[in-house]
């Protein structure tokens, strides 16, 4: 994690939140285009099957609706996290893990948030 962390800063990746080694989130610079976009990497246990990596998030304004409109099942109804986003799983056609999660103004300013 730690070379990673390095890697990302010098692509000009803003480190908002550092959980290492478990977990870090990168902000990209701010663009004329909105709100800049995020970056999260997140360590798996060894003994995750390869299937259960990558992890990629999509995040929606509203986790159960968005499922609901699509007719998606997730893996495990959606749930409320202590890190203050709304998750749930679905995997795609090729067995990617894909999270789809709500976390508002917690994505970029958690509490937590580093300067």
């Amino acid at each position: 994690m730690a070379e990673s962390i390095v890697f990302y800063k010098k692509l000009g990746l803003h480190l908002i939140v550092d959980s290492a080694p478990r977990y870090v989130r990168f902000e990209f610079p701010e663009n004329e285009h909105g709100e800049p976009a995020t970056l999260s990497l997140h360590t798996v246990p060894h003994n995750w099957a390869p299937t259960d990596w990558p992890l990629i998030y999509f995040e929606v304004e509203d986790v159960d609706a968005f499922l609901s409109d699509k007719n998606l099942t997730p893996l495990s109804p959606p749930e409320s996290q202590s890190y203050l986003w709304r998750e749930a799983d679905i995997v795609d056609p090729a067995r990617n893990k894909i999270r789809i999660y709500q976390a508002g103004e917690n994505r970029r300013y958690p509490p937590w948030r580093v300067d």
